[in-house]
């Protein structure tokens, strides 16, 4: 089985802080889409997998659900715990929940499974923590025709090393038909598919830097091609996001698939 745990771990709990900070909350309109479409609130056992710095759960908590979490990143780990102090969260691989069978009402994946090393065996693995008429759901981008998010990502491309032939973009899943496949590879029901538009937003380049820059795909690209040709590129692709006041906003879309445990 391929596990990723050490190396996302690395890549991740690099810039811990600057990822709470600042770009996890570009994804809460999405966090908040699912705990609405899953009706989350006290009773309910919502276990996020790549919880990263916990924001999801924290805003699950928040509605008086219990809540859990798994990341590879021991630095992430620390602030979801300082959020969410009530909640029980976990350093390890998405292939191998530390969590008893038909635990959770519902399992989340915000952009996770699909950097899994072993995809369809971490979607088995949150089948089966799921109880039964539970819900998986798997978060991944929009379509990326006309978003302008779309530009920052294809920053990123030239400043990492060459994929392995065949690897799959990060746009991989943003076709429904594609999206419903790779739920269903991983032994899940394909149901509703449904999209999240909102905008990342930032008050000024630094801070915008700083967030584009704490990605573990960045950290990669950094050590790849150094910060230098980082911040040029990404400087570049800020730019014609650029508002009167010197702030950035720029427009995103999420796509969340949710299925059911069991075929």
């Amino acid at each position: 089985m391929t596990r990723t745990a050490e190396t996302n771990g690395l890549l991740w709990g690099a810039r811990a802080r600057d990822w709470a900070e600042v770009q996890e909350g570009q994804c809460a309109a999405a966090f908040r889409a699912v705990l609405d479409h899953a009706a989350v609130g006290p009773g309910t056992c919502h276990l996020d997998v790549g919880c990263g710095a916990g924001m999801a759960a924290a805003l699950s908590a928040s509605r008086g659900a219990t809540v859990c979490g798994l990341d590879a990143a021991e630095a992430l780990l620390e602030i979801a715990r300082e959020r969410t102090p009530t909640g029980d969260f976990r350093q390890g691989d998405l292939e191998a929940l530390p969590f008893e069978d038909d635990s959770f009402d519902l399992v989340t994946g915000f952009n996770a499974f699909q950097y899994a090393g072993d995809a369809a065996q971490a979607l088995r693995e949150a089948g089966r923590v799921a109880k039964p008429g539970g819900m998986v759901v798997i978060m991944t981008w929009g379509d990326p025709a006309g978003m302008e998010a779309a530009s920052l990502v294809g920053a990123m491309k030239p400043l990492l090393p060459a994929p392995p032939p065949g690897a799959p973009g990060p746009f991989a899943l943003s076709d429904e038909t594609a999206l419903r496949a790779f739920a269903a590879a991983g032994g899940l029901t394909p149901g509703t598919v449904f999209d999240v538009d909102t905008h990342w937003s930032y008050p000024d380049e630094a801070t915008g830097l700083r967030g584009l820059g704490s990605a573990g795909v960045a950290v990669r690209a950094i050590e790849h091609s150094g910060r230098e040709a980082f911040i040029e590129a990404h400087r570049a692709a800020l730019a014609p996001f650029r508002q009167p006041d010197g702030s950035f906003r720029v427009a995103a879309r999420f796509r969340c698939l949710v299925a059911m445990p069991g075929t």
